[in-house]
């Protein structure tokens, strides 16, 4: 049976937003990192290139919006004291919510407070811009690890995300449904380019022919440019550092997994030099209380 794609009318009305006054002070660069089906890596690669990142002398914060999970702080192995619904419902400073955890890098957890979002009153709302506007001065990357598919609440911090990024794996399943994903940012003007990574190939080439297939399809059916910026191959210590909750970025630093990490973490990097002014973390937060209500 033909799967049917919904997309909720909430997400299309946000579509366009405004740019910011040219001369707007610089901030962090927001990515949501994503996948069209679950079980393929997207956390493990989240928290890898913000580690790769730091290590290149990057200021990063990771933020947990997948809902329910919160694997990206399993793989840490840290345990944040608050989230976002303490930041929310409880009147914590965002300061209380970051929770620093290896290499350098600090995550925030979302929690069920990403939920709370669509029924911020106008006090409480003002509040939690005015809290966040902190972490424009904390990070110079805010990397997003959401949940997989087109739900809403995928959709909606897909659409919010300056960048982002889909990971997919060489095989059928994971195509098409990277496929689907790529063609709802298209067919509602969500993103007019990708980046792509896939994960867990058996070589550079495989990686990179999965890669053409997808680029292949998009540029012939959509309005859409799909830029492949690596790959992490299937390798023993991707599964042993998700067993020991320590990312191979940091424990196997001379690893192929942890090199071909650092190689995308250096892609993005040499696309610094912006085109236009970016909207910073309150800009992003606002389009999302926008999107959830």
């Amino acid at each position: 049976m033909k799967r049917e794609i919904v997309i909720p009318k909430i997400i299309k009305s946000g579509a366009n937003e405004p740019e910011l006054a040219a001369g707007a002070v610089q901030a962090p660069r927001i990515i949501a990192v994503t996948s069209g089906k679950g079980g393929v890596g997207k956390t493990n690669l989240t928290v890898n290139l913000g580690l790769a990142m730091a290590s290149l002398n990057r200021k990063v914060i990771i933020f947990d919006a997948d809902l329910g999970l919160a694997n990206a702080e399993i793989l840490l192995g840290v345990h944040p004291p608050y989230s976002l619904y303490d930041c929310i419902h409880r009147n914590r400073d965002i300061a209380e919510v970051i929770c620093p955890a290896p290499g350098g890098i600090k995550i925030i957890s979302g929690g069920s407070g990403i939920l709370g979002l669509a029924n911020l009153d106008d006090i409480n709302h003002r509040r939690l811009m005015d809290s966040l506007q902190v972490l424009n001065n904390l990070a110079d990357f805010i990397l997003i690890d959401t949940g997989a598919g087109i739900s809403r609440n995928v959709l909606a911090f897909l659409a919010a995300a300056e960048e982002v990024i889909v990971v997919v794996v060489p095989e059928p399943t994971s195509l098409t449904d990277s496929y689907g994903l790529i063609k709802v940012l298209a067919k509602y003007n969500l993103h007019r380019e990708v980046s792509l990574v896939v994960n867990r190939a058996r070589n550079d080439s495989e990686a990179t022919q999965t890669a053409k297939k997808i680029d292949q399809v998009a540029g012939r059916f959509l309005d859409l440019k799909v830029n492949y910026i690596g790959f992490i191959p299937e390798s023993k210590v991707v599964n042993e550092s998700v067993r020991r909750q320590e990312p191979f970025a940091v424990y196997a630093r001379q690893s192929e997994p942890a090199r071909c990490v650092l190689g995308i973490a250096r892609a993005l990097l040499g696309e610094e030099a912006p085109a236009k002014p970016r909207h910073g973390i309150t800009g992003f937060a606002r389009k999302l209380v926008r999107l959830f209500r």
